[in-house]
């Protein structure tokens, strides 16, 4: 269970952290949309990316993994409150508090590796 949801995390955070980083045309829409330059955006790209390397290393090496976790629950955080601060619907601040929710399991039962 816990492989198939580090690596489905990894794909999502990896997809959109790419996407952040080439700056595709909707990441800078929604850049612009949220109040970040594009490049404070393809940080945050870089970062996701990190965070889903580290989810799938930490299969191998659970503290790594319970970091990535972390991290990546920090910036769901930000991203729902960048949400919520632009006055966004409640579906585009549910949405990362979601996943928030997934990185958390899956950074628990990383630890419960340790």
């Amino acid at each position: 269970m816990t492989t198939v949801l580090a690596v489905v995390l990894a794909v999502v955070f990896g997809v959109t952290g790419v996407a952040k980083i080439v700056a595709a045309p909707p990441m800078r829409t929604a850049a612009r949309h949220l109040g970040f330059t594009v490049g404070q955006y393809r940080i945050i790209g870089v970062l996701e990316l990190a965070g889903a390397l580290g989810l799938v290393v930490g299969l191998a090496v659970p503290g790594l993994g319970v970091a990535a976790a972390v991290g990546l629950g920090l910036l769901l955080i930000g991203a729902a409150a960048a949400h919520v601060r632009n006055h966004d619907a409640a579906a585009r601040a549910a949405v990362p508090l979601v996943l928030v929710a997934a990185v958390a399991a899956c950074g628990a039962a990383m630890a419960g590796a340790i």
